[in-house]
């Protein structure tokens, strides 16, 4: 098993870079870009769809009898129990405005259970990745989420969907800010992620995020040492969760705080 998670890791990175050079040729070409927008965080250019289709083709013929879902095509039902949960851009909305921050994601699970996890930033040519039980990497070399025991100490990645009350992640920035800490926002959940795996930030929280957003993080940061708000196997690929995730010093403070800020509204 271990062998078999190792090469669908090494699969994931070489077809993350390689899904992130075809977005970097739209990158550097925007004004012949296609962009839908419904809203400014709900935007979807011709690029999203292309990387997609590149990812979805790769991994059908690499995994066949694998399940597929991606942020911007139909799922695809599998019959081996292992799903690939993709995000060709997370972070479309810096992509479509020439901002350099936004990455390619790539995840595997297993009944539920992420096994596999890449984040691959093209604009730095860093690529975060890690599998069950493995340890988390970036470029080769092991990272660590912070053991900061403060929010004094740095700074944490918070995110907002149109799928949560943005009321509450203002409370939430609000009680961090009270305890001596700053907040970070790059409008890239994922890539706030792998910040956090490999110790940039304190940690992240987010009210509701897609599979193909946080599961590969959210495995990063527990592989990196750090801690997560468990997901449900059952649910979270077809619903999404609630995140938080962060270095084990300063999780059950960034808890409390979600669940100050999170519920205050409901």
């Amino acid at each position: 098993m271990t062998h078999d998670l190792d090469d669908r890791m090494h699969f994931a990175i070489d077809l993350a870079r390689r899904a992130g050079e075809l977005g970097l040729k739209y990158f550097r070409d925007l004004d012949n870009l296609a962009v839908e927008s419904k809203g400014h965080q709900d935007l979807v250019s011709e690029a999203d769809r292309e990387v997609e289709l590149f990812i979805r083709a790769a991994i059908a013929e690499a995994y066949p009898q694998d399940g597929i879902v991606g942020e911007e095509h139909a799922p695809v039902t599998g019959t081996t129990g292992h799903v690939w949960v993709i995000d060709p851009i997370d972070g479309t909305a810096n992509f479509v405005r020439g901002i350099p921050t936004w990455c390619v994601v790539i995840a595997c699970a297993r009944d539920g259970e992420t096994v596999v996890g890449v984040i691959h930033e093209p604009s730095t040519d860093e690529t975060f990745y890690g599998r069950l039980g493995g340890g988390a990497f970036l470029n080769g070399k092991p990272i660590k989420a912070s053991n900061a025991a403060s929010l004094s100490e740095g700074a944490v990645g918070t995110g907002l969907s149109n799928r949560a009350s943005t009321k509450n992640v203002v409370i939430l920035i609000s009680l961090i800010m009270a305890q001596g800490g700053v907040f970070y926002r790059n409008a890239s959940g994922a890539l706030m992620l792998a910040y956090a795996a490999s110790g940039r930030l304190l940690g992240y929280a987010e009210e509701h995020m897609n599979a193909w957003d946080c599961l590969a993080g959210m495995l990063l940061v527990e592989e990196a040492g750090g801690t997560v708000l468990k997901a449900d196997p059952k649910t979270v690929v077809g619903e999404g969760t609630q995140v938080i995730a962060g270095g084990r010093r300063i999780f059950r403070t960034l808890q409390l705080l979600c669940q100050s800020s999170f519920l205050a509204t409901h």
